[in-house]
């Protein structure tokens, strides 16, 4: 593991709403080049930085990608507020599983993010790997 790499980087990816586009933001830890990446998702009312520990020690093993999910940290807002739910939030990290180019993924979700992981997972073809689940209850 390099110094760089232990670095955060903030980044945005572009996501796509029945109301209209909106922006993700998105913590990345590690090497970009990596193609082992971790996608940790957090909690309700929590956002990527909950993960910058986790990230740190895992950064020289994975590309570790933390999202804030729209309406929270540095994501941007839902034009439409009936937009909130697990669908968007599925929809919205495909997009960002898309951004990292990989064709898989492994995934720690807690609390929300274990049910987006969930519902995720469940789909044909999921580009998850490996599913961690954090203070869910399936």
């Amino acid at each position: 593991m390099t110094e760089s790499s232990a670095v955060p980087r903030q980044q945005y990816v572009q996501c796509l709403s029945p109301s209209g586009l909106h922006r993700v933001a998105y913590t990345e830890w590690g090497d970009p080049a990596n193609p082992r990446v971790l996608v940790c998702v957090h909690g309700l009312t929590r956002s990527s930085r909950d993960f910058d520990r986790l990230a740190a020690a895992l950064c020289g093993t994975y590309r570790v990608v933390c999202p804030d999910v729209v309406g929270r940290g540095l994501s941007s807002w839902l034009i439409d507020p009936r937009g909130y739910g697990v669908a968007q939030y599925v929809a919205d990290m495909v997009t960002l599983i898309a951004r990292t180019g990989v064709e898989q993924v492994d995934w720690f979700g807690t609390s929300m993010g274990g049910l987006i992981g969930m519902a995720l997972a469940g789909l044909p073809d999921a580009p998850i790997g490996r599913l961690l689940l954090n203070d869910i209850g399936p």
